[in-house]
């Protein structure tokens, strides 16, 4: 896939018993999997690098860059 050859791999991961697995969500083929002792912590990896950067916008977010981001959930949080 040109797709992973220009902007690597984009790996999802999930757990199956003590095993995590992971592969590229563009069918390129690479992956893997690794074991764990037990499926409880397979399953806390697995949704440890499963997590895209996307899902942190505003929590993570540059100081001044994204102030006003920060602003606004700051506010939407305040008024629950």
């Amino acid at each position: 896939m040109w797709s992973c050859r220009l902007l690597g791999h984009k790996y999802r991961f999930r757990a199956e018993g003590p095993e995590m697995l992971w592969a590229c969500e563009r069918s390129c083929g690479a992956g893997g999997s690794k074991s764990y002792a037990t499926a409880a912590d397979a399953t806390r990896y697995a949704r440890a690098f499963d997590r895209q950067d996307s899902d942190d916008l505003g929590r993570r977010a540059p100081l001044i860059g994204l102030l006003p981001l920060r602003m606004w959930r700051a506010l939407r949080r305040s008024g629950r």
